[in-house]
C-alpha cells in the first residue's frame, strides 16, 4: 500500500466519528495498539526534540524500506505517533521524502491539539523525514 492510500484510508476512518472526543478514543486505541518500541531503543538518540511528552522513534531499513517503531509515555502522543507510523513505516525512503502531511490537516488534528502537542506532531514528521534522507544517502 502507497503512501497515499494509507492516507486516504486514515482520513475516511476519522471521517466516522461525529466528533473530537471520538477521534480522541480512537487515536488512544491506536496507540494502545502500537507495536511497542524494543527496551535497547528507548535512549537519548531516539527521543523527539520539540516534544511536551517522551516520544521515541527509531527506524530500521528492511529491504530498502523504513520500518519504524515507536513508544510515548503520554497515550493521545502514542496515538499521534502510532498515525504517522502506520502512513510511512514499511516505505521506501525517497517515498518518505516526496510524501506530503496534508492528511493530518484534512483529518482536523493539528487544530484540535494544544500548541504544544501541535509542536510536537511537527517535530515527529521532521524527525521521520530525517531518518528518510539518512537512510536515502545510504541507498545512493
Amino acid at each position: 500500500m502507497t503512501i497515499q492510500e494509507t492516507q486516504r484510508e486514515i482520513i475516511e476512518e476519522f471521517s466516522l466519528f461525529e466528533d473530537w472526543m471520538q477521534r480522541y478514543e480512537y487515536m488512544i486505541e491506536l496507540g494502545k495498539s502500537l507495536p511497542l518500541i524494543p527496551e535497547e531503543f528507548k535512549t537519548d538518540d531516539n527521543i523527539i526534540k520539540g516534544c511536551q511528552s517522551k516520544v521515541w522513534v527509531h527506524a530500521a531499513l528492511d529491504q530498502d524500506k523504513l520500518q519504524f517503531s515507536a513508544d510515548s509515555d503520554a497515550i493521545i502522543t502514542k496515538g499521534i505517533i502510532a498515525i504517522l507510523i502506520r502512513a510511512f513505516s514499511n516505505q521506501h525512503p525517497k517515498d518518505i521524502l516526496d510524501a506530503n502531511t496534508d492528511f493530518i490537516d484534512e483529518i482536523g488534528l493539528k487544530e484540535h491539539l494544544s500548541p504544544t502537542r501541535a509542536n510536537g506532531l511537527v517535530s515527529m514528521i521532521k524527525q521521520i523525514k530525517l531518518y528518510a534522507i539518512a537512510f536515502q544517502t545510504q541507498l545512493n
